[in-house]
């Protein structure tokens, strides 16, 4: 399928619903206003995707490619793991071998799995107060946050501040409702994504999420990684597990040497062109 329009082309992907309209910059610039982000990113009137990714020129001697990431409310945010998975496949193809993609919040690199998988190390976890961050010093472990049935979330950075929620049937929570309110807690300066997990057993974790800037989405990589992360902390999980979204499951990773890997599929949805 294609969506021809005389204008720029574009890539739409996906990692597991979790969807994306790529633009190549490499060669002439991109950079659109947080309004026409927007009008892209509308599901009715645009092309329709959760994040715009632009990849640019970089001069970090160890990246092959600058990602830039606008959400669907078009402000930047700083990383997106599925996202990643899906440049990274392209470049992978396109290269013949194990890339590095930059984004703001850090060098990710990549490597092509089995099946079509990909896995990119989402690099290292960043627990302390500060990193998240949050408007004031408290235990990351243990926020002492609530809303109505919403208890003592565990912050997590994995390139972008998560709030994780472990509650004992994450389908019966009201997500729509309190996500938008907790993503704009005063606890949060830089705002937070607001995951609900289930832990089934000491490998596998039900997250649904609340991206920041987007809302609930099937899939969310850096999220996963959050999860993960939260539950192996808490002594729920083992620091290996499967994260199942509403889009399917990802292998996380959380390694002894402090990074966190996630391995999952990507697909192409269809090619088209921006309009002038």
């Amino acid at each position: 399928m294609s969506v021809m329009a005389g204008g720029r082309p574009f890539v739409k992907m996906h990692g597991l619903g979790n969807d994306f309209v790529i633009v190549d910059a490499r060669q002439a610039p991109f950079r659109p206003s947080a309004a026409e982000a927007r009008a892209i990113a509308d599901r009715r009137r645009g092309i329709g995707c959760d994040q715009l990714i632009i990849l640019e020129p970089t001069n970090e001697p160890d990246a092959d490619v600058f990602m830039r990431i606008l959400n669907a409310d078009g402000g930047e945010v700083e990383a997106c793991g599925n996202g990643t998975r899906c440049v990274a496949s392209l470049l992978i193809a396109e290269a013949g071998r194990p890339v590095t993609v930059k984004t703001l919040g850090g060098l990710l690199a990549a490597v092509a799995g089995e099946n079509g998988d990909v896995t990119v190390d989402m690099g290292p976890v960043r627990i302390g107060w500060r990193e998240i961050p949050l408007a004031e010093e408290r235990d990351t472990l243990h926020l002492g946050l609530e809303m109505d049935e919403l208890r003592d979330p565990v912050a997590v950075n994995i390139g972008n501040p998560h709030a994780v929620f472990f509650v004992s049937d994450c389908e019966t929570v009201d997500l729509a409702r309190l996500g938008p309110r907790l993503e704009h807690h005063p606890l949060f300066p830089e705002r937070a994504n607001i995951g609900l997990a289930t832990v089934r057993d000491r490998g596998h974790i039900r997250l649904r999420v609340w991206e920041r800037g987007v809302g609930i989405t099937a899939a969310c990589g850096s999220g996963a990684c959050a999860a993960a992360v939260a539950a192996a902390r808490r002594g729920l999980t083992e620091r290996r597990a499967v994260v199942i979204m509403d889009g399917g499951p990802v292998g996380i990773e959380w390694r002894p040497d402090g990074h966190v890997s996630m391995t999952g599929p990507v697909a192409m949805s269809f090619r088209g062109e921006l309009p002038l």
